[in-house]
């Protein structure tokens, strides 16, 4: 099993649940972050005053899936994330140990 973490531009959030979805990829765990790469912020403009935010509005997204849906689940981010623009965000590939379904006490495969 593979825990995947996708960091996206938010307004792509929609795209990515579908092509996971499409995907056969049936839950995953969304998070409101903030925070920058190479894009380094950017400055702005309030009431005549110019200002600069460090950190920018990021969706993460957390997957757990088996190991032969793993190529399959990156390339549904991917394809749906991507606007060829910087900024559009990082996928990290995690090993997972072990799983378990707290209600049914599942394990593994089972319990994703």
């Amino acid at each position: 099993m593979k825990k995947i973490e996708a960091i996206i531009k938010p307004f792509k959030m929609d795209d990515v649940r579908e092509a996971l979805s499409e995907a056969g990829i049936s839950g995953l765990t969304v998070t409101e972050v903030k925070g920058f790469g190479r894009q380094k912020g950017h400055t702005e403009l309030y009431r005549g005053a110019e200002y600069k935010v460090d950190f920018l509005p990021k969706v993460k997204i957390e997957i757990v899936v088996t190991d032969d849906q793993v190529d399959r689940s990156i390339e549904a981010i991917r394809n749906a994330a991507k606007t060829g623009k910087i900024g559009d965000g990082k996928i990290f590939v995690y090993e997972v140990e072990r799983a378990i379904r707290i209600r049914t006490g599942e394990e593994n495969d089972e319990a994703i």
